[in-house]
């Protein structure tokens, strides 16, 4: 009995070993997709851990992305960060300054041995959350860019054809007003006719290079000519009844759009997985976000919206090898374009699109691929995005005083003095925190 005894602890001791040798090493990941996306977000989860048996990554929805950032923030002052947590384009700047918080993605694959090149992304997606040298940062995740999706029975019964530049808008709005129809109508003002509008403009947005360069001494530069001219035009399309404005909110504009009432919308090009499960009683496309001719001859390209997904720091070592491990298998063409081809977000990388295009998913969907293009025109030194710290503030700031020009309540002139003299405020409050 005695041998017994022992040959049967040993047994279990030898059982035991094993069992931890093997031991999968587990990840989590803190994200913000709620619905049909974070059933797709599982559904990427699920086919990580089934391609291999070292490594679980469990993702947890954590509610908005501004209650995701939050929660991180919070999170990490209390050592319990997540080994990934998704981040905003908005609240990019907050978590890459805060000194410590995350292993930039670049540095964490190199030292993991996963093979990494910034030339295999989509131009418009590279340098959004690099840092002042083209490193990148944060994994673009969830990309997407501004677009004009369109009513193609609306147009044809006005007679008239997708407008690429404002000049052409301003033409056949009135035929379009004259169809019984509201010609324009967009979802988003900070992201779509402020930020983007720069980009597509190849305009400067803030001092230091956009922001790139550093916190110390940024600031907006909204209160131009440019920005003038361009709300001035909106606050007269709006009187006379060539744009409709429903609130700050992104359904209470684009629900125009679907329900026929308006020809045109600016919104995300990733809404195109949520349009084609709609039912939309009518034809519709999408074409590129229109520029102002008189400002450029040709439009320049668009950066990302969305969000991106972080390293956090404070990990073990082979906490983050599994991280690394998880980001090689998220970026890979196959997985891209899953995601691209359920979500309406453009793939972030080349390869992914090409393998997009070769599975014919564009003659599919042509709409599909204007957000992947859009963001491979050609590029400036102000087309790489922004880097401003306390944004999420300032696009309030934003959303407040342009509906103000847009009721009638104040000039343009004096809500962009306002946004860029309460931006600047919170951008000095901001780079305060980064010594």
């Amino acid at each position: 009995m005695k041998n017994t005894a022992k040959f049967t602890a040993a047994a279990a001791a030898f059982a035991l070993a094993g069992t931890a040798a093997f031991a999968q090493t587990e990840i989590t990941w803190w994200h913000a997709m709620g619905g049909n996306l974070g059933e797709t977000v599982n559904k990427i989860a699920e086919g990580f851990n089934a391609s291999q048996d070292e490594y679980k990554i469990t993702p947890v929805f954590k509610g908005s992305y501004e209650e995701t950032l939050t929660s991180g923030i919070a999170a990490f002052r209390a050592g319990e960060q997540p080994n990934i947590m998704q981040v905003f384009d908005a609240g990019s700047a907050t978590v890459i300054g805060a000194k410590g918080a995350t292993v930039p993605v670049q540095d964490l694959l190199a030292e993991n041995g996963v093979d990494f090149d910034i030339n295999d992304y989509i131009p418009g997606v590279r340098y959004f959350y690099a840092d002042s040298d083209g490193k990148m940062i944060g994994m673009p995740f969830n990309s997407s860019s501004p677009v004009m999706y369109y009513n193609a029975d609306a147009l044809a019964a006005a007679g008239v054809e997708v407008p690429a530049t404002y000049e052409e808008f301003e033409e056949i709005a009135p035929k379009l007003k004259e169809a019984g129809y509201i010609p324009l109508v967009q979802t988003h003002l900070p992201w779509e006719f402020v930020e983007n509008f720069h980009s597509r403009h190849n305009l400067p947005f803030a001092t230091n290079a956009n922001g790139y360069e550093g916190a110390e001494g940024t600031q907006i530069l909204i209160n131009s000519d440019e920005m003038k001219m361009h709300f001035t035009k909106v606050k007269e399309w709006l009187a006379e009844g060539y744009f409709g404005f429903f609130g700050t909110g992104w359904d209470d504009n684009q629900s125009q759009f679907e329900a026929g009432k308006a020809a045109m919308y600016i919104g995300s090009s990733g809404d195109f997985g949520g349009l084609t499960t709609k039912g939309m009683p009518f034809e519709w496309g999408s074409a590129y976000l229109p520029y102002w001719a008189s400002i450029t001859e040709e439009g320049y390209q668009t950066f990302i919206g969305g969000a991106s997904l972080f390293a956090m720091a404070g990990k073990s070592a082979e906490e983050n090898k599994a991280t690394a491990e998880f980001f090689r298998y998220l970026t890979s063409p196959e997985v891209q374009y899953m995601w691209h081809r359920e979500t309406g977000y453009v793939p972030v990388t080349t390869a992914a699109y090409e393998l997009a295009k070769a599975d014919g998913h564009y003659d599919r969907f042509p709409a599909a691929e204007t957000g992947p293009k859009q963001l491979m025109l050609q590029s400036g030194e102000n087309t790489r995005g922004y880097r401003m710290g306390f944004y999420v503030q300032i696009r309030d700031v934003e959303n407040r005083e342009l509906s103000r020009v847009l009721s009638g309540e104040t000039t343009v002139e004096d809500a962009l003095a306002t946004i860029e003299k309460e931006g600047n405020e919170l951008l000095a409050r901001f780079a305060k925190t980064q010594g």
